[in-house]
């Protein structure tokens, strides 16, 4: 097994400015998301906020065999930072960049445009491991605050580290891709979202893909600052 690029060992907080630990920084990203998010959880209600649906919803049916690529996202997420923290400390970067950006537009447009869906099952439709998984998430994860799908973005940004990740084999790479579709698909399967909520996240994800890696045309002052940061050594 390689060994660490950095060795957290040594890690104090006194130290966090030092350029070897100064990327875990950005997961105070985290810290900020959270906060806004129990904010927006707690403190818009329903009826402030615009309800989300269309046509196609009604066609897809709850099933919730899809809870299982649902809740694989959190795993993956969090083995993919753990990873790249350990053993790539660039894309560690561009990955939680990433993320900061797609949270920060998802919190803007969940402030200036509250979103909630009415689309859960009232009643579970089988007595079964996965409905009970899903009927505890409902518990604490309320309808509001859903468009555009951070969990479609975030999978955006998971798809995009690793296939640029060399290191790792194709078949990762390519199963990592095919994940973040079918997690997506199943947001709207297990009634977390609207299509109409997987459609918005795409140009979220888009923006985020511009800023964090840029094109041959990108010569934006902020990308070009982005770029310096995230390709240094």
């Amino acid at each position: 097994m390689t060994s660490p690029v950095v060795d957290y060992r040594e890690f104090r907080l006194s130290r966090l400015n030092e350029p070897r630990f100064s990327h875990l920084k950005l997961l105070g990203g985290w810290i900020g998301y959270f906060i806004l998010y129990f904010l927006t959880e707690n403190l818009i209600p329903f009826d402030k906020c615009h309800v989300i649906h269309c046509a196609l919803d009604d066609l897809i049916p709850f099933n919730e065999f899809f809870a299982i690529f649902y809740c694989y996202w959190y795993a993956l997420l969090v083995f993919s930072l753990a990873y790249f923290l350990l053993y790539d400390i660039p894309s560690f970067k561009r990955l939680q960049v990433f993320i900061i950006i797609t949270q920060a537009v998802a919190m803007v447009v969940y402030i200036a445009y509250p979103s909630v869906q009415f689309l859960r099952p009232e009643v579970m439709p089988r007595d079964n491991f996965l409905c009970r998984l899903m009927a505890f998430i409902y518990s604490f994860d309320t309808p509001s605050g859903v468009l555009p799908s951070l969990h479609v973005a975030y999978s955006m940004g998971l798809a995009s580290v690793w296939w640029k990740y060399r290191r790792a084999p194709r078949w990762w790479r390519v199963a990592v891709i095919a994940s973040a579709v079918i997690i997506s698909i199943s947001t709207t399967f297990v009634k977390q979202h609207s299509a109409l909520d997987v459609v918005t996240a795409l140009p979220v994800g888009f923006l985020a893909e511009y800023l964090v890696y840029g094109t041959p045309f990108a010569k934006s002052m902020l990308h070009r600052r982005l770029h310096a940061y995230l390709h240094a050594a």
